[in-house]
């Protein structure tokens, strides 16, 4: 087991899944509470990592982080190093693939909120920041943690979109997930295998668990996939 690997996996999760906590449920209360036109368009967008091939995400997210690239200009300037093939790359790369991952859930949960809540909470003075924490979170608790906890699996497992912004780099850009196609290449299947199972395992308790907060709200996202 390349522990190292593990280590960058899981952190590499738990920070892609705190940034979409912050950014996400802001997007995901926007979608399930707006009647915009341009609400599709959004909601496209959001959704697009879904079906976009990783490896074209990638391509195009690397040609932005590239010393070329608007993002990796950008990152030049500000600290004079290279975004491209770092685990900062990394961390942006997982945010926009695991968006989905964490909106829906959030926005399928607050979307379930009665209106006439909210309505009550604003008459009696409450902002809508104060009604945000104090009604809408603990009403969509399921939801939330249903979305961080698909956003830190998908994160742990994600290769193709890793693998073309941040390449194989031990400590820095090598997660688990590479390291089982790099033993797989070498024809290591043992190796692989051992790397393989945790997870598998994990995987599983992934979903187990969020299949068992479906009561809580989220259920109607998973059970349409």
């Amino acid at each position: 087991m390349d522990w190292q690997a593990v280590g960058l996996s899981v952190r590499l999760g738990l920070a892609t899944t705190g940034v979409l906590l912050v950014i996400g449920m802001p997007i995901g209360y926007w979608l399930a509470r707006s009647r915009r036109p341009w609400r599709p368009l959004v909601e496209a967008l959001v959704a697009l990592p879904l079906v976009l091939p990783p490896t074209v995400l990638g391509f195009y997210l690397l040609l932005a982080m590239g010393p070329r690239g608007p993002l990796g200009a950008v990152w030049a300037a500000a600290t004079g190093g290279r975004l491209a093939f770092s685990f900062e790359a990394l961390l942006l790369a997982s945010v926009i693939s695991s968006l989905p991952f964490a909106v829906q859930p959030f926005s399928v949960a607050f979307a379930a909120i009665d209106r006439s809540l909210l309505e009550t909470s604003w008459t009696l003075g409450r902002s809508g920041i104060a009604t945000f924490f104090r009604i809408v979170i603990p009403l969509s608790a399921g939801g939330i943690l249903t979305g961080m906890v698909l956003t830190f699996a998908h994160t742990l497992g994600e290769f193709g979109v890793v693998l073309m912004v941040g390449g194989s780099i031990p400590g820095e850009t090598r997660t688990v997930a590479i390291v089982i196609y790099d033993r797989v290449q070498a024809l290591d299947y043992a190796g692989a295998a051992a790397t393989a199972l945790p997870l598998l395992l994990i995987s599983f308790a992934v979903l187990a668990l969020t299949y068992g907060l479906r009561g809580l709200t989220v259920a109607p996202w998973l059970t349409r996939r």
